[in-house]
């Protein structure tokens, strides 16, 4: 076994298990902003605020707001493929709920934050019937929104930013957008990190506004949740599961923010049940395409390979930037031909596998079904 099959294989030996194929495909950011259109993207190029051509994520160029299209060619993608047991793959959507409401937040010299529902954000977008189409994934058992946050976004600091006079934020804000060049220091996309004198209550309203208007959106509660980018405090987790949460995504290294820039670091694994009731799910395999270097279809087919012979399911991590056109439809084509090529390839080499979401994941383990 080569170095890289070992760093792979050794975190499979703990945690739940199980004789199952089973194969859950998470997939973050459904519903944030992020870039909002080619336009704004040259011109923060332009003013090197996404750094020089190198150093440009892929996220910043490729990921936006999914538009109806977007969503039609991945449902119907998914809608193609039939396990043995007659189900088709289905995304486990973890989506926010909200974005910035710039225009109030400038007015109040930016020492307010407001936020509009998603439902908004999309009709200022001209994207109302994206909204229906993602109700359509949902209803056709092929893509179901989980909880990801309210937005993708750390509010304290990104006002601490703005109204310190920050001219790289500054000028994303007049664009209506937050992403900047990465800097670990300013690290406005996780939004539940450090930020100076960061405050716990705040974050907590956070989570509960978020759920509560999840809920108001989709008709129901979530269940399962994952923290944007990762840094979590443990203490947040009080009262989730009273808000309907069961099941909460973690990394098997847990980055707890304590106080400015100073971490705790927690070891997880499949199935451990935290101190609040919530079961903990992990991801051990990884898809995506946008990114590029390397064949994602290959090294994801290794992981899936990796966590089924340990008897674990195969939890495979793919963002949203995959599979939208609004910036590249060649981004978008790209992704939806790899997942293809993936998805073919999981049930020729496993044909009895059962593709399911997080939360049946979660049910599973809960309910002690091997």
């Amino acid at each position: 076994m080569s170095k890289i099959d070992i760093l792979r294989a050794w975190p499979q030996m703990f945690g739940w298990n199980t004789k199952r194929k089973l194969v859950i495909f998470e997939s973050d950011d459904w519903g944030s902003i992020r870039m909002p259109n080619q336009k704004v993207f040259a011109l923060l190029s332009a003013k090197g605020i996404l750094g020089d051509k190198t150093e440009i994520s892929h996220y910043n160029k490729f990921d936006t707001l999914a538009s109806k299209e977007d969503f039609e060619c991945l449902f119907d993608l998914l809608s193609s493929f039939k396990a043995r047991n007659g189900k088709s793959p289905v995304f486990t959507a973890l989506s926010l709920v909200a974005n910035p409401d710039f225009q109030k937040i400038k007015e109040s010299d930016f020492n307010d934050y407001v936020w509009e529902p998603l439902k908004v954000t999309l009709s200022r977008y001209g994207l109302d019937d994206a909204n229906d189409a993602m109700k359509e994934g949902e209803a056709k058992g092929v893509f179901i929104p989980e909880f990801h946050g309210r937005e993708h976004l750390n509010v304290g600091l990104w006002l601490q930013l703005l109204k310190s006079g920050n001219s790289a934020v500054l000028a994303a804000f007049e664009l209506e957008c937050w992403t900047i060049k990465r800097d670990d220091k300013m690290r406005v996309q996780a939004a539940f990190n450090w930020y100076p004198g960061f405050n716990l209550d705040d974050q907590a309203l956070v989570l509960a506004e978020g759920l509560a208007e999840f809920e108001r959106q989709y008709g129901r509660r979530a269940s399962f949740f994952v923290p944007p980018n990762g840094p979590f405090n443990s203490q947040l987790e009080t009262g989730l599961n009273k808000r309907g949460l069961k099941y909460m995504g973690i990394s098997k290294l847990q980055l707890e923010p304590i106080h400015d820039q100073k971490y705790k670091k927690k070891l997880h694994y499949l199935g451990q049940r935290s101190k609040t009731g919530l079961i903990y799910l992990t991801r051990n395999a990884f898809f995506e395409p946008s990114q590029g270097g390397k064949d994602w279809t290959r090294s994801c087919l290794k992981e899936v390979d990796i966590a089924f012979k340990y008897r674990k399911p195969a939890v495979i991590s793919t963002h949203r930037v995959n599979y939208v056109g609004g910036l590249s439809k060649e981004n978008r084509d790209k992704g939806l031909i790899e997942l293809s090529n993936l998805i073919a390839s999981i049930l020729k080499q496993w044909p009895d596998v059962e593709f399911i979401t997080s939360s049946q994941l979660g049910d599973i383990i809960e309910n002690k079904v091997s």
